[in-house]
């Protein structure tokens, strides 16, 4: 099975009784809670798919359309994550003050980052460790791999990777906020002073992320995960900057109004929601047809140069417009019924964090048999989240877990 490197949390926000607008905490705004919500319905749906594509090195059963929605998730979602969670921070800071902030992140962070990588992911992976070492050539039962794992090597953080990193932006964000406050409320009224003026605010966000990613792609390449030492701290190298950029873009549009800002359900991105999703069409269009290049018409595992650039601006312009789409969508149909979205929502991070141990011990349990890519994606997909949601659910019902996921 392939390992894929892949979040979410932002606190949900309560309404509190109170006249000072630093500590009146906003309701909950449902468009928002339904895109980040949609977007952990991605990430299982990436996973259940990843080990039916072609490039992939899983399952020799396969299905083109897999690739074409790996490369569009891929090129965007957890980029877009970032800029969600951090929509939510300032509200949290002004309530809790700094100590009390990072200690509430640390907690729904950190904690669940822990468990991911000393059980869940260890469980999650010994299926492939069967995989590859079948009985009779090895003695290692599950609590060896576990040992092994921990002190040998590779050590996987899985999907948990996200909590770390985010984990780490919130509390340089509260660092920032302590010393120089006056820096992200300035881009937040900056970013307020072009509300009515969409186009600029996306051509502007448009070079927020060609100047944030393309550098780090050239200089990199895409490939390269940055894990310090060996531990399971793992970041995709070139989008380091990507991602802080868009979790501090996310900061700065909650500094000043959710409700009232650029992210507003009766506000111009919003009503501008199909021409957003136009342009993320447009250039996932470039990207396809830079990856049919790559592979038709040069040197595979040596691109020109002219290609590494284009396919890097194709890249940061495609997750900007997405970026912008996603919201909109959901903020332009925040009175439509989403029964799904809707209902998943109190599980959904619950579901991001075990549902890797269903995918992999899924993907193992149809591995030997010849049904078709499709088939085996959909029981993958299916058994996934019906067990994570269901799992998610149980451990709710034990009040320190429900403080936590």
């Amino acid at each position: 099975m392939i390992e894929q490197k892949l979040e979410p949390e932002a606190p949900m926000l309560r309404k509190t009784q109170g006249t000072d607008q630093c500590a009146i905490a906003t309701a909950r705004i449902v468009a928002l809670d339904r895109a980040r919500t949609f977007i952990t319905l991605l990430v299982v749906i990436h996973h259940s798919v990843v080990n039916y594509t072609y490039f992939g090195s899983g399952d020799r059963a396969r299905w083109l359309g897999f690739d074409l929605v790996v490369l569009f998730n891929d090129s965007f979602f957890m980029a877009c994550m970032f800029l969600i969670s951090g929509l939510f921070v300032h509200d949290s800071l002004a309530r809790r003050g700094g100590a009390d902030f990072i200690a509430r992140r640390a907690w729904r962070l950190g904690i669940p980052y822990l468990v991911s990588i000393f059980v869940l992911m260890p469980i999650a992976y010994y299926p492939t460790f069967l995989r590859y070492h079948l009985p009779g050539t090895t003695d290692f039962n599950f609590f060896h791999f576990w040992w092994r794992t921990l002190t040998v090597g590779p050590w996987p953080s899985g999907p948990a990777w996200f909590l770390w990193v985010l984990l780490a932006l919130n509390i340089l964000t509260m660092v920032v906020w302590s010393l120089v406050p006056r820096l992200l409320k300035g881009l937040g009224q900056a970013i307020l002073a072009v509300r009515d003026r969409p186009m600029t605010a996306f051509a502007a966000f448009l070079v927020v992320s060609l100047v944030s990613y393309v550098p780090m792609r050239l200089i990199f390449g895409d490939a390269s995960w940055l894990e310090p030492g060996g531990y399971p701290l793992p970041i995709q190298t070139s989008r380091i900057l990507l991602y802080a950029a868009y979790f501090f873009t996310g900061v700065a549009i909650g500094m000043i109004s959710l409700r009232t800002g650029i992210f507003a359900e009766d506000g111009e991105v919003a009503k501008r929601w199909s021409l957003w999703l136009g342009y993320a069409l447009a250039f996932y269009g470039a990207i396809l047809l830079l990856v049919y290049a790559h592979h038709n018409w040069m040197d595979f595992n040596h691109p020109p140069s002219w290609w590494e650039v284009a396919y890097a601006f194709a890249f940061a312009l495609f997750s900007a417009a997405m970026a912008f789409a996603l919201p909109a969508i959901f903020l332009r149909f925040a009175k439509a019924r989403l029964s799904l979205l809707d209902a998943m929502r109190p599980s959904a991070y619950g579901i991001f964090l075990v549902h890797y141990i269903f995918i992999i011990y899924l993907q193992y349990l149809v591995y030997d048999y010849t049904w078709p890519a499709g088939v085996k994606a959909a029981i993958v997909f299916a058994g996934t989240l019906a067990a994570s949601w269901a799992l998610t659910a149980a451990l709710r019902r034990i009040p320190i877990v429900a403080r936590t996921i």
